[in-house]
């Protein structure tokens, strides 16, 4: 069979990708990746150290991250990602923003953080008042929630689960089961946290039933990372994606219980 006709392969576009040594959600990453783009992935080294405000700081000194992104010039990728949510708000916004200059000087590329796309993707939507979902302690939540105070943005509602480890098991009726339980009336947006806590076939689901966009951490850092190459990321009817799916009603008027909020 002569193929000679088809030229070969379409150029690729590449995005970088540093994620902690326990992510285990690649796939998912490349769900709302179109077609055009390929994802370079590396980790950080294993340290052995339970998920916590500790394991957050290691897997984002300056140093590993520059080794990670150097590990990805070669393939030259256009933009290079820190995928970890917790690891990008430990040290707050002036933390998040001094990782993002270290990667792009190992690179010589811009760079995005999930918590720096969290914020931008809050911006972008005009949410000043967002509910959390998270996995963690309530140490590493505290510390998200501070996080987005600082960018004055005010934390409706909170769920958390405590979880230290295995994180990439938890099954989607565990995080809408979250989600119903931090929304609130009154609140702009809600976000589910951490990059290792599967997302992209609730995010929908959850729309639909709450009313609000529904935002999560590697959602935001492909739609952030790709934005950066002048490109879309894909998902069905995400309104963080899709502006046509950001308008209708507020949250129903009805009585919520939280569980586990801080």
């Amino acid at each position: 069979m002569d193929v000679s006709f088809l030229g070969g392969p379409c150029p690729q576009r590449g995005v970088g990708v540093v994620a902690p040594f326990d992510f285990a959600l690649d796939r998912e990453l490349w769900r709302w990746v179109p077609d055009e783009v390929s994802l370079h992935l590396t980790r950080t080294p294993y340290v052995p150290v339970e998920v916590s405000l500790d394991l957050a700081r290691l897997v984002s000194e300056h140093e590993t991250l520059s080794d990670g992104v150097r590990a990805l010039i070669a393939v030259s990728p256009e933009v290079v990602a820190y995928a970890c949510t917790s690891g990008s708000f430990v040290g707050g916004i002036a933390g998040e923003r001094a990782m993002r200059e270290a990667m792009t000087r190992a690179g010589a590329v811009p760079s995005v953080t999930t918590s720096g796309a969290l914020l931008e993707a809050l911006t972008v939507l005009g949410a000043r008042r967002v509910a959390l979902v998270t996995p963690y302690t309530v140490s590493v939540t505290r510390s998200l929630q501070e996080y987005v105070a600082e960018a004055g943005v005010r934390v409706t509602g909170c769920a958390f689960m405590g979880l230290t480890r295995h994180i990439w098991k938890v099954p989607y009726r565990d995080v809408a089961e979250m989600a119903r339980r931090a929304a609130r009336r009154g609140t702009d947006c809600l976000f589910i946290s951490c990059t290792n806590l599967p997302t992209y076939d609730v995010i929908p689901q959850l729309e639909a039933e709450l009313r609000i966009p529904v935002i999560s951490a590697n959602q935001v850092t492909m739609w952030a990372a790709l934005r950066r190459l002048g490109t879309r990321a894909v998902g069905p009817y995400q309104a963080l994606i899709d502006p046509a799916a950001r308008s209708g009603p507020a949250l129903p008027d009805v009585e919520q219980q939280q569980e586990g909020s801080t």
